[in-house]
């Protein structure tokens, strides 16, 4: 099950808030592909589809698509700050580490 940690919660519901969209679910989708694997987006969304696999954590939905909940079953959403900036992020045990899957050209 995907798991949200107590800081991203608290500010995805503050995002949710100053957005005016309180009802709406945090969707996790496919991104595209990257040398450590498949790369998640995330995205606030007020429709569901039938087959979506919806999870709740701290009172906050989470949806996603039937066929990518297997891959983040250990997977946990967490909000980070760098110097660079600040965002969610899906920490994902399951994903491919480092380059050595692309030959070694990746950046």
């Amino acid at each position: 099950m995907v798991e949200i940690t107590d800081l991203a919660a608290q500010e995805l519901k503050s995002l949710m808030e100053s957005e005016n969209k309180k009802d709406y679910a945090l969707r996790i989708f496919v991104a595209g592909l990257g040398c450590s694997g498949v790369q998640y987006g995330m995205a606030l969304d007020n429709e569901t589809k039938d087959d979506d696999v919806t999870i709740t954590d701290k009172d906050l939905k989470i949806v996603m698509a039937p066929d990518i909940e297997q891959d983040l079953h250990e997977a946990k959403i967490d909000f980070i700050e760098t110097p660079d900036g600040k965002g969610f992020i899906i920490d994902n045990p399951k994903a491919m580490s480092g380059c050595s899957s692309c030959g070694g050209g990746c950046h």
